[in-house]
């Protein structure tokens, strides 16, 4: 059953007349034909209307849809011949940050991503796609593995934002973040991130330091999360709308500002309601972004993808 959020009401009223109509003629002689295409039409042309003109916070709202595809889904659809790698080889196998050797549309490459989990138990089990310390630190692992042999490295970001808890705080959070995106602008070899949904603070930046960075077009970017951000400002999250929209959180904002390269575009209605197709375009984009790094050597990928970084925000 479709997940409606609050400002998807009219839409799901829609739906559910729809739904009633074609309850009520079944087994019957009425014909609802074109009732239900009349209404089927409206519903189509209010959902476009709708995702054309998202507010900042509405999109957060999309970027956080329990339906959007997480880090599994990517690996089923995009890769094949997945193997993961667990283990920071220091303390512990964090769940909320997933890699290991896959091929990608033939080619042989390391995956690494955030994975929030669909339902409670595996929610709880992934820690809602926050990682820790070992989580980063796993992924710094992997990234010099996939250096050491040639590998491109491709990265899924979901995240609200890294685990604040004090155990990740002992045992060197900020550390393990600043250590991941290091490794990130050090690697010889092509880097290709994508945010897919949420990408909260340096939990995002620390897979996300590419010589491409990818965004859905729903997806959200920002330093702190609007919630978080309004309790600073104003000292209550209820201002969370209003942060989102002068953090420019939004894809579009970022692409103008020159923090992301590329924006995906999702299927109507956000990537929840059609999960393959926004797969499907994001592999496309992947493709894209590998080929145009192919060819450049080492040297050339570090200051390429260093130069890009030192860029942002210089006027």
């Amino acid at each position: 059953m479709a997940i409606y959020l609050d400002f998807e009401k009219p839409i799901a009223e829609l739906q559910a007349r729809i739904a009633d109509l074609r309850a009520t003629a079944q087994g019957g002689a009425v014909d609802i034909d074109a009732e239900v295409a009349r209404l089927e039409a409206k519903a189509d042309r209010l959902l476009r209307d709708t995702y054309a003109r998202l507010t900042p916070w509405q999109k957060t709202l999309v970027a956080r849809h329990q339906d959007r595809p997480h880090f599994k889904h990517y690996i089923s659809r995009l890769f094949t011949d997945f193997m993961p790698l667990a283990g920071d080889r220091a303390f512990a196998d964090d769940q909320a940050i997933l890699g290991g050797l896959a091929r990608f549309r033939g080619m042989r490459v390391m995956v690494i991503g955030h994975e929030k989990g669909d339902d409670t138990t595996s929610r709880i089990r992934h820690n809602f796609g926050m990682g820790k310390p070992e989580g980063y630190r796993k992924a710094i692992r992997l990234m010099k593995l996939a250096d050491r042999f040639g590998l491109p490295v491709i990265t899924l970001v979901d995240t609200s934002g890294a685990f604040p808890g004090i155990q990740a705080e002992e045992r060197g959070q900020a550390e393990a973040i600043a250590r991941s995106t290091e490794q990130c602008l050090a690697l010889g070899v092509p880097m290709v991130a994508a945010v897919v949904g949420e990408g909260g603070s340096g939990g995002a930046v620390a897979l996300a330091t590419g010589n491409r960075v990818l965004m859905f077009e729903h997806a959200v970017y920002s330093v702190i999360s609007p919630e978080g951000c309004a309790s600073i400002l104003w000292r209550t999250a209820e201002k969370a709308a209003d942060a989102a929209e002068a953090m420019r959180v939004t894809a579009q904002d970022l692409l103008s500002l020159g923090v992301i390269d590329t924006i995906v575009p999702e299927p109507v209605g956000g990537a929840q309601r059609d999960p393959v197709g926004a797969m499907n375009a994001l592999g496309d984009a992947i493709a894209a972004a590998l080929a145009d790094l192919k060819g450049l050597n080492r040297a050339q990928l570090i200051n390429e993808r260093r130069r890009k970084f030192l860029a942002i925000g210089r006027l």
